[in-house]
């Protein structure tokens, strides 16, 4: 008897098959319960080995024993006319046929049923034609939420740490082409709450969703990562990753990679060397770093002093840290609307930090944006334009990019082209307070109120604190007059840190045209201008605006730029206010502001044209 017969006969080819298809379903099961239980990733793996090391037992067993109606015996103790090899054999062919159409039963599901589903969720990226109400295409299966890892250190303080992490992969990530990466703000949303992971896919409009955690003790770092469909909650990946502070920049690189593997993307060019660019190899100016960057995305005024003394103190440790570099100018760049202080010293320090990083590392898309903005803040339009066209010639995705550049838009009066700009920011990060805020007051200026309405619930429910200054022009809207005031008093201390505290309901009212209330405005911003003479809060002209003090408020405009000119000037072109565009002065401070001159050069926005006099008007017929 040959030997591919006797190994028929002793039924080790038929163990083998069952073998290896029972293997693989025990694999794919254990895929799937293991991580729902967080065990170690040890465990899969040495699940594997141990299934490799049996195969070749398993046909030493077969080839050896057999089964008998008396139970096991030796092959060679079993006579012949007794054998029940061929009964054995039925058995396993039946035992391999029941579990190869489990497997495929298995892959069908896998295929066709449940990527179909990921692909249903509805994707809330805020579009014009459907009037930024959510409603959207299934998301590509190439798309993906980092949310915020889980802070698991022993003295639960390292919160700022394990967002940093996350959000490291996130932005290395969001470079990757093919890959659609929910942005920072949105995914960070969810930390904290209990929201199932298919209802952060529909949201975010994402197929997968990257989760995990962060333990450091010492100079210790594990980090825990797993990447689970958003639909169904499928663990597709997860792996546990232990190292020093050193190595933590590596670690963050192999999560990145090993994403892109799951997801089956092909990196090219310089991804196909690294994707996470830390910009530093000292921990501890990277800690620093991640502290400021924590206050910058909180935008938590009352502690950027501290951030900016954080990242001197990184780049102490390594002079050449360009990002850090980066951050202290993306913090002094919006300091003057959270801070009262000296506004030119602010972006005298914005230009010098970005000018700084770029030197360091001239890929940088953020110290551009950051430039654009501070051109923006000295009228610079032109110097403004092309610090923007740069920023997004590097990263056309980064959501500060986007969104920076939709309020220049806006303050340069380019309304329709500011509200495609908006849309395209929400597409990428749907949660975006600041965005939802400015999208929704030029929907309730264009009437569309239940859109306006939606979003402004999300910008609140997002931790937007003056969302006051939106939803007080939807009460107004609605003809709610007292509600108007209320909401846009609770606003104004964010605006106002220049006056009393009594200031902010005064304003409130005189916005509204309260007589008593605009009588006072008027006093105590007299008192203000007059103890500080080249300043210009942009609460002033914003109160003087809205009160119907218009020639003031231009000529005021028209003299000094103010500290925060996105309430100052973006709110004169979102259409709440059209009075204030048919004002005699409208012309003349849009000349003085440079404004005229751009329009000039690049064309006027929708509406805008030189009068027979010379002069602008908008928004007339």
């Amino acid at each position: 008897m040959g030997l591919l017969a006797e190994l028929q006969r002793r039924n080790v080819i038929r163990m083998a098959g069952l073998y290896i298809v029972g293997a693989w379903l025990v694999v794919q099961v254990a895929d799937t319960l293991l991580p729902v239980f967080d065990t170690p990733a040890w465990v899969m793996r040495a699940l594997v080995v141990l299934l490799a090391i049996g195969f070749v037992p398993a046909l030493v067993f077969a080839w050896v024993f057999e089964l008998t109606p008396e139970g096991l015996k030796r092959d060679k103790e079993v006579l012949p006319e007794h054998s029940i090899a061929p009964q054995t054999a039925q058995r396993m062919n039946r035992t391999i046929i029941v579990l190869l159409l489990l497997a495929l039963g298995y892959f069908a599901v896998d295929k066709f049923v449940l990527t179909q589903e990921s692909g249903a969720a509805p994707e809330l990226a805020v579009k014009a034609n459907d009037q930024n109400a959510g409603i959207a295409a299934k998301p590509d299966q190439q798309s993906i939420a980092v949310l915020a890892f889980v802070d698991m250190s022993p003295q639960q303080d390292q919160e700022y740490f394990a967002d940093g992490i996350s959000e490291e992969i996130l932005n290395a990530l969001a470079k990757v082409d093919g890959l659609k990466v929910a942005g920072r703000t949105s995914a960070f949303y969810f930390k904290g709450r209990n929201e199932s992971l298919s209802d952060i896919g529909a949201t975010l409009g994402v197929a997968h969703v990257l989760e995990g955690s962060v333990r450091k003790q010492g100079d210790r770092v594990r980090i825990t990562a797993q990447l689970i469909r958003a639909s169904n909650g499928f663990h597709q990946w997860s792996e546990t990753y232990d190292g020093d502070l050193d190595d933590v920049f590596d670690l963050q690189e192999r999560i990145a990679r090993s994403i892109t593997e799951q997801l089956k993307i092909v990196l090219q060019g310089k991804q196909a060397e690294r994707l996470v660019h830390a910009g530093t190899r000292n921990p501890e100016a990277y800690a620093l770093y991640l502290k400021a960057t924590d206050t910058f995305n909180r935008r938590d005024g009352a502690h950027f002093d501290e951030a900016l003394a954080q990242l001197q103190q990184a780049i102490a440790l390594d002079p050449d840290f360009a990002r850090a570099w980066s951050r202290m100018a993306t913090l002094q760049a919006v300091r003057s609307n959270y801070q009262s202080g000296d506004f030119k010293a602010f972006l005298e320090a914005t230009e010098q930090s970005a000018r700084r990083a770029l030197a360091l590392d001239p890929s940088l898309a953020e110290p551009h944006a950051a430039l654009g903005l501070t051109y923006g803040n000295q009228r610079q339009y032109r110097q403004q334009r092309e610090e923007f066209a740069r920023a997004f010639a590097l990263d056309p995705n980064d959501v500060t990019v986007n969104f920076w550049h939709a309020a220049s838009l806006l303050e340069t009066g380019y309304r329709e082209q500011a509200k495609q700009a908006l849309d395209r920011t929400l597409a990428i990060d749907p949660l975006l307070p600041n965005a939802l805020l400015w999208r929704a007051r030029l929907h309730i200026a264009d009437g569309e109120l239940d859109v306006a309405t939606e979003q402004l619930r999300r910008a609140e429910e997002a931790g937007l604190v003056f969302i006051g200054l939106g939803t007080s022009s939807l009460h107004m809207a609605q003809g709610e007059r007292s509600r108007a005031i209320t909401a846009l008093a609770a606003a104004m201390p964010y605006f106002a840190q220049d006056f009393p505290s009594q200031a902010s309901d005064v304003f409130a009212k005189a916005c509204f045209r309260d007589p008593e209330a605009k009588a006072e405005a008027i006093r105590l911003i007299d008192a203000y201008l007059a103890t500080h003479p080249d300043n210009l809060p942009g609460v002033v002209s914003y109160v003087l605006r809205r009160s119907g003090e218009y020639e003031r408020a231009f000529t005021l405009m028209s003299e000094r730029i103010s500290n925060n000119e996105a309430l100052s000037v973006s709110g004169l072109f979102t259409g709440l206010d059209p009075d204030a565009m048919r004002s005699p002065s409208f012309g003349v401070f849009i000349d003085r502001s440079g404004l005229g001159a751009y329009w000039d050069e690049f064309g006027p926005p929708d509406g805008c044209r030189r009068a027979d006099n010379g002069d602008y008007l908008c928004g007339q017929r």
